[in-house]
């Protein structure tokens, strides 16, 4: 599928860092490095432009390695980029850990990836068909 975009970074174009990657990473474009401290968020601009066709969103998630190694996350995860939004993708950025992290100008920060999605039309009834799980929700099948 191809995608329009801009590029208004000082960094290449978002890529897919393995042959059968999800997620295209992202990078920070920033002129200098920013100090995130503990519990802190940042939106972090990236330059990139997009025009996504109808039917289909991009998700913006964390980087797993900086989760796990820096507690590193994306705040809204996955956050949404509507088909029809056309401004620049931003990353919420959130530090959960208990040290500070510096940010790096064209650290990749996040992943994207593009999904197809569906529109619904609601049906408003009066009662739902039953299931075997009914209305169990959290734990409902016990926690190990």
């Amino acid at each position: 599928m191809k995608v329009k975009v801009i590029n208004k970074s000082a960094y290449e174009l978002p890529r897919y860092e393995t042959e059968l990657a999800a997620g295209l990473d992202i990078k920070a474009n920033i002129e200098d490095s920013i100090l995130i401290k503990p519990l802190e968020r940042v939106i972090v601009p990236t330059g990139i432009f997009v025009e996504l066709p109808e039917g289909y969103e991009m998700q913006i998630r964390p980087r797993s390695g900086m989760a796990a190694k820096f507690g590193l996350t994306v705040l809204n995860s996955p956050g949404t980029i509507d088909p029809d939004y056309r401004g620049e993708i931003k990353v919420i950025l959130a530090n959960v850990s208990s040290v500070d992290y510096e940010l790096k100008p064209g650290e990749r920060v996040a992943q994207m990836v593009i999904a197809q999605f569906t529109r619904i039309d609601w049906t408003e009834v009066s009662e739902l068909g039953d299931t075997e799980r009914g209305s169990g929700g959290f734990g409902h099948t016990g926690v190990k």
